[in-house]
């Protein structure tokens, strides 16, 4: 029989026009060749397949005669003797089919050929999705929510839902080191014959050493899937949980400790973890004022475009002045410090 349209439309053999139109509109939008860009080629070759597939399924004639001859038939091959004509001949004759243009079939369901070079976000309303379960924090980071993409959109043009956001809270480590999320969400998908059904998928979130807050990633079209509408991608922001030791500023770290007003005058010695868990002995020699700063080259976070370089480690002082001093003490530092 050659190519096998029910099998290219994911339909079986005693499918009506509604599954046909449900099964053509999921597959033509998935397999567009502006939807594709890095694998145009292939897309656009399966795209004209799945567009002649339901350009003979959705007729009547066409698909009477591929049923019982298979796609010779459709090319108008004689049939075997005392086969008698094709269907919808007087006998004798041909069946001549004349295949549509992809891309008209397309229009007739969206109301264009082109829904994605350059279109954008097409407004209209997305409807309500939802993630309700959590992910490996033990927490419910998706919550019912609505994709409100604006009004605007008529006919059948499809439109896309607006992006769904949802902040990814991380430590000052994992930022420092790099590590890798597992989320677990549940949405909705539609099969062939355009029923929606739950499905669950684990998404795998690298965290890259240094990355910053409000970094962005982005895992397109997870959203729920519904008739006409091409699913919201799905954002995970990264924010930074409060550290108890450091605080970030750019690629920098700053920690603060408190010293004595003799040792900021003496000398000190700062004693420091980093968040990769090394000891860092740090002896300052210098006067210690309230404004000092001792810098720590290379200390500090990973520079996400050049992760073997890092920013600066740099040291501040509380220093603790004392709450009263005798006259004897006032005449001592007076004398030493004149």
């Amino acid at each position: 029989m050659g190519v096998d349209y029910y099998k290219v439309l994911q339909v079986d053999r005693n499918a009506k026009e509604d599954d046909l139109k449900k099964a053509y509109r999921k597959l033509a939008m998935k397999w567009h060749p502006d939807k594709n860009p890095n694998n145009k080629k292939d897309a656009e070759s399966k795209f004209k397949k799945i567009s002649e597939a339901y350009d003979v399924l959705s007729d009547p004639q066409k698909r009477a005669v591929y049923d019982q001859y298979g796609e010779e038939g459709l090319k108008g091959q004689v049939p075997p003797p005392g086969a008698g004509g094709f269907p919808g001949t007087s006998g004798h004759g041909s069946f001549r089919f004349n295949p549509r243009s992809a891309d008209d079939i397309f229009s007739e369901f969206f109301g264009f050929s082109s829904p994605f070079g350059g279109m954008g976000d097409m407004g209209g309303r997305a409807g309500a999705s939802s993630f309700p379960r959590g992910g490996m924090f033990g927490e419910d980071i998706f919550t019912s929510f609505r994709n409100a993409a604006g009004e605007g959109a008529s006919g059948n043009m499809p439109r896309k839902a607006a992006p769904i956001e949802r902040n990814l809270p991380c430590s000052l480590e994992d930022l420092y080191k790099g590590t890798t999320k597992k989320m677990k969400i549940s949405r909705e998908v539609i099969d062939a014959t355009g029923r929606p059904s739950t499905t669950e998928e684990i998404l795998t979130i690298d965290i890259k050493p240094g990355w910053k807050k409000g970094t962005k990633i982005t895992f397109p079209e997870k959203g729920n899937e519904q008739r006409g509408i091409i699913p919201s991608d799905l954002v995970f922001i990264i924010d930074e949980k409060p550290h108890n030791v450091f605080k970030r500023d750019g690629n920098d770290l700053v920690v603060t400790q408190k010293i004595s007003l003799v040792e900021a005058l003496t000398g000190y010695t700062a004693q420091i973890t980093t968040l990769d868990g090394r000891n860092l002995t740090v002896p300052i020699n210098s006067i210690i004022s309230p404004s000092y700063e001792e810098v720590i080259k290379g200390e500090g976070m990973p520079i996400p475009k050049e992760p073997s370089r890092k920013g600066n480690l740099r040291v501040k002082f509380n220093i603790k002045f004392p709450s009263k001093l005798t006259l004897e003490q006032k005449a001592g530092i007076k004398r030493y410090l004149t």
